[in-house]
């Protein structure tokens, strides 16, 4: 199994996992002219792109969907919640899963898991190729005790540090919003997210990138340094993923 970002934050995010010939897309706010332009620097073309597992319905996330659907008519999996939020468009084929149940995508075992966030019926999800098994924690506004459970024993983990406290708690935005941004339907804190690790069961993890940050309220330099202190010190394979380059091809071994 091999994973990248085409880009991670506010203005956009997308993940591609990769395995046993099947590509799938873990959100697609991007629009068709950029999905393929950050494609190609992956090697990849969007026909190549077998289907999309959204997590929710805010722009950022599914801000390119109907456009790449429609272009590229790849299959499309969300709640039926999340459905009801986002609309339909005749050219895109949606299939609904329930966000508690298990579903099949070509090599892949799509785990969702409901996550607390100001939108209709949020997920997240765990992916496994039956070797490997890869989980994504991002835009949930804290940690609940099943994603615990399910992101213990991951060999690698896309996890959310949206936001320093002190950084948000002193910026510009006003505060209803920074209310959102920290409350419990918001978005995870990098100490939240380092609290995250040190629940987790590790001892498989080979893989941990830093995503969603914002780019006004945090820093590379402090979501990493949360995310060592939890690991007791920064292992070479933390990295973090980029609003405009995401991160290139990560393997597991």
């Amino acid at each position: 199994m091999r994973f990248a970002s085409l880009g991670s934050g506010s203005r956009g995010n997308a993940l591609v996992v990769e395995a046993a010939g099947t590509r799938l897309l873990v959100d697609c706010g991007f629009g068709p002219r950029i999905l393929a332009k950050r494609l190609a620097r992956l090697g990849l073309a969007p026909a190549e792109i077998d289907a999309v597992v959204v997590t929710h319905e805010h722009s950022d996330h599914v801000g390119g969907l109907a456009a790449c659907a429609a272009a590229y008519r790849f299959d499309v999996f969300m709640t039926h919640g999340t459905l009801m939020a986002y609309g339909r468009n005749q050219s895109e084929d949606i299939r609904l899963f329930d966000g508690h149940v298990a579903f099949g995508v070509g090599a892949f075992e799509v785990r969702p898991f409901p996550v607390p966030h100001d939108a209709r019926e949020p997920v997240q999800f765990v992916l496994s190729d039956g070797r490997h098994t890869l989980g994504v924690l991002t835009d949930t506004g804290h940690v609940t005790p099943h994603a615990v459970e399910l992101l213990s024993g991951c060999d690698a983990l896309v996890l959310e540090c949206n936001h320093d406290a002190a950084m948000l708690e002193q910026g510009r935005y006003p505060y209803p919003l920074k209310r959102r941004i920290a409350g419990r339907f918001g978005h995870l804190e990098n100490r939240e997210a380092a609290d995250l690790l040190r629940q987790i069961d590790r001892r498989k993890l080979q893989r941990l990138v830093c995503a969603h940050l914002s780019q006004q309220n945090n820093t590379p330099e402090l979501a990493v340094a949360a995310l060592a202190e939890a690991l007791g010190g920064r292992p070479d394979w933390l990295s973090v993923a980029g609003q405009d380059d995401g991160f290139d091809w990560l393997t597991l071994d």
